[in-house]
């Protein structure tokens, strides 16, 4: 595996791409030679520049983050004493996993290695710190400072084995080794692909930690700077592994992004830029083409802010695919409804900022409002991470982004907004603002792209948090097969979904008596995140349609496994899952 160069990433703080000129205007963003440039890397470990290991990740090597991941460096079996002491040179960690045994903790076979290198009792140590080898579970000891080995021991749980404690003690390895220049472990000696790809997410994503800006040295919480991985596994599934991580990395780095710095039209310079990283297609419809085609919805709920709202167009185009609908001459729209180039379509919802407009929200509920573009996040994080995936179906991506803010201009309780479809939707709290632009989009994907297959991702209501926690997000959707794909998508990469019903007796709530419909339930009926869906499905046409509500889990209140406080990047991880086990071709979902 080669490692391909990437464009300058800045090791702490916030890449600002407001004043990128490449990034700016309307129309096609193609690949450009002139953007990928190396850049030195972290430091090595005093012998990284003796190794020659046939393969070393950089998860950072596959897109541009604005925070460092782990770098992977597999190093093949270690099978005897004097082989596991030639791999530790420059290692600050030396991490070994424990089993749950049905009579308490067992090492593996490594520990007998480690024991014969150090002297010391293993099993004693976990007897005398009461472990039992659960998931996640970690014992810290130092060890004999001898020449040439670390000087301390790490001792992770791994549970049953299965794919979720493997990526929870890959978390918890992650997470202590912060601020470390190297860690070695077997955690993914013997592993078979799916548990690999788990234990990988688990150690990236544990070790990640948000950027931040400020003169305060943060180091020591930094990812440590490489691990390196002994034992017998696949390279393609440590790959794999790799790639879902950068991809979540990603869209928390988008989500947490503070909203002084995070417009619309930040994003969608964001999205230009990524896009010539990673060889999609970007466009970017502005303030004008919004008004000449007739997105008054996304105009509606950006009026009130002095940034203006934009529609940016990501199309991720396999080689072997037949092309997607293009734009006109001329143009930065796309037209076409050619069904053999029919796209499936992501829509994510992308409110760079949620005041709640002239419904405005208590201060309390605004505080985590620059997140509330978690859906638009996710979708552009899953196409970016496409080609190094090898998704094979054609796929584009629709962000739809406002900020929602109170100003002269803004919409009001009211108002009756023509979306770009031609409905007519009244509006009766400016707080439902997500619904409005997603409306568009789904709209435009219809009419204008042809589209067969249609899921949304939206931090959308509050409902949905009500009725299924943080752990779970609310799945509706007009076709079973794509509801079950999408439900074990997220299974397998522990991004979970529980699906709800689109009650068709929930839909006179919408009725308006000035407009087709309303926005909001007007009659009781509860059921937020239900109706919230029944108006999306007004303007998906007779696509098969998935809607994803993520209110609750793409937010965190505290760090769990691999899950970060704060933005927590949900979505990016399950899209591409469910990507990449498409067959080739356009409408394959």
């Amino acid at each position: 595996m080669s490692v391909t160069a990437r464009p300058p990433a800045r090791r702490g703080g916030y890449r600002d791409t407001v004043n990128d000129d490449r990034a700016v205007g309307d129309g096609l963003a193609e690949p450009d030679p002139a953007d990928a440039v190396p850049h030195d890397s972290r430091e090595r470990t005093d012998d990284s520049r003796e190794r020659t290991d046939p393969l070393e990740l950089d998860p950072a090597d596959l897109f541009p983050l604005d925070r460092p991941l782990t770098t992977l460096r597999p190093l093949g079996p270690c099978r005897r004493a004097e082989e596991l002491r030639a791999s530790l040179r420059g290692v600050e960690v030396l991490a070994v996993t424990v089993r749950r045994g049905s009579h308490g903790p067992v090492p593996d076979p490594t520990a007998g290695i480690v024991e014969q290198l150090y002297g010391v009792d293993l099993a004693r140590i976990l007897d005398e710190e009461k472990a039992t080898g659960e998931a996640g579970q970690t014992v810290h000891r130092p060890l004999p400072l001898l020449d040439g080995l670390p000087g301390r021991i790490l001792l992770v749980g791994t549970g049953t084995g299965s794919a979720k404690d493997l990526r929870r003690a890959g978390a918890a390895l992650g997470r202590v080794c912060r601020g470390r220049s190297a860690v070695l472990t077997n955690l993914l000696d013997g592993l078979d692909d799916s548990q690999v790809r788990a234990a990988v997410e688990g150690l990236l994503l544990g070790g990640y930690t948000h950027p931040a800006r400020g003169t305060k040295d943060r180091s020591d919480s930094a990812p440590a700077a490489h691990a390196l991985l002994t034992g017998e596994f696949s390279d393609r599934a440590l790959r794999r592994g790799a790639v879902h991580a950068a991809a979540t990395a990603l869209a928390r780095d988008l989500a947490v992004m503070p909203c002084d710095v995070k417009n619309p039209e930040w994003f969608a310079q964001r999205a230009v830029a990524l896009g010539r990283a990673t060889g999609l297609r970007v466009q970017v419809l502005r303030t004008d083409r919004l008004r000449a085609e007739g997105f008054g919805g996304i105009l509606a709920v950006g009026a009130g802010s002095a940034a203006p709202p934009c529609l940016v167009r990501v199309d991720h185009l396999p080689e072997a695919a037949s092309p997607l609908p293009e734009a006109a001459a001329g143009t930065d729209g796309a037209a076409g409804t050619d069904g053999a180039s029919a796209p499936l379509v992501l829509v994510g919802k992308g409110i760079t900022f949620d005041t709640g407009g002239l419904s405005i929200k208590p201060a309390d509920s605004m505080s985590s409002m620059k997140t509330d573009m978690s859906g638009a996040a996710a979708v552009l994080a899953a196409l970016v991470a496409c080609r190094a995936a090898g998704v094979t179906t054609p796929v584009t991506g629709l962000l739809p982004l406002a900020e929602n803010a109170v100003g002269a201009d803004a919409w009001r309780p009211g108002d009756v907004v023509r979306q770009f479809d031609g409905h007519t939707v009244e509006v009766r709290n400016t707080d439902a603002e997500g619904r409005i632009v997603l409306a568009d989009a789904l709209g435009y994907a219809v009419r204008d792209l042809g589209a067969r297959t249609l899921v949304d991702v939206a931090t959308l209501t509050g409902a949905a948090t009500l009725g299924l926690g943080r752990g779970h997000a609310a799945l509706l959707a007009t076709d079973d097969d794509l509801a079950a794909a999408l439900t074990q998508a997220g299974a397998e990469c522990a991004e979970l979904l529980w699906r709800l019903p689109l009650a068709g007796e929930y839909r006179p709530s919408l009725d308006s008596s000035v407009a087709d419909l309303c926005h909001i339930e007007t009659d009781g009926v509860g059921g937020g995140a239900i109706t919230a869906a029944l108006f999306l499905r007004e303007f998906t046409g007779a696509c098969r349609w998935a809607h994803l509500d993520i209110a609750g889990p793409a937010r965190a209140d505290a760090a769990g496994h691999e899950v970060c406080k704060g933005a927590t990047g949900y979505g990016a991880r399950l899209l591409l899952r469910w990507l990449e086990e498409l067959r080739p071709g356009p409408v394959s979902a």
